[in-house]
C-alpha cells in the first residue's frame, strides 16, 4: 500500500486549518488593557447580581413540596434513588418552566387555527360554495 501524500485528507474530512504563527511585519496589533474599567466592573456586578436573583428564584421553584405524596414521606424507598439537588435541581426547574410555556404556546396555537377552520367551514357552508 503506498503511502498517502502529506496534506491530503479522506472524503468527508476538511484540511487543517492553516494558522500563521508569527504576524507580518508592519502590522500592528492592539494589546488588550490590562484590567476592566470601572463602568465594565459596575456592569458585571449588575449581571452577577441579576444571575443570583435569578437562581435564588429557581431554587424556591425547587424547594417547594411536589405532593402529598412526598411531603408525606421523606426517605426514599430502597432501591430508589433521591430527589436531584442543588444546580441539577434548578436548571430542571427552570427547563420545566420553558416547556410549561412552550406547551401553552401549542395549545394556543393549534386552538387558534381550530377557530379558524371551523368558522371558514361555516362560512363556506353558508355560503353555498362547496355543494355536493
Amino acid at each position: 500500500m503506498a503511502k498517502r501524500a502529506r496534506g491530503t485528507t479522506r472524503p468527508g474530512q476538511r484540511r487543517p486549518i492553516q494558522r500563521m504563527t508569527r504576524p507580518l511585519a508592519g502590522s500592528t496589533t492592539a494589546t488588550p488593557p490590562e484590567g476592566l474599567s470601572d463602568a465594565e466592573e459596575a456592569r458585571a456586578a449588575e449581571l452577577e447580581a441579576g444571575l443570583v436573583a435569578a437562581t435564588r428564584a429557581g431554587g424556591a421553584v425547587a424547594a417547594r413540596p411536589l405532593g402529598r405524596a412526598r411531603a408525606a414521606d421523606p426517605t426514599p424507598a430502597p432501591g430508589r434513588r433521591p430527589a436531584a439537588s442543588g444546580r441539577l435541581a434548578v436548571e430542571a426547574a427552570e427547563e420545566y418552566q420553558y416547556v410549561a410555556r412552550d406547551i401553552r404556546r401549542i395549545a394556543v396555537i393549534g386552538g387558534s387555527m381550530f377557530i379558524v377552520l371551523a368558522v371558514l367551514f361555516v362560512v363556506l357552508q353558508i355560503a353555498g360554495v362547496a355543494q355536493h
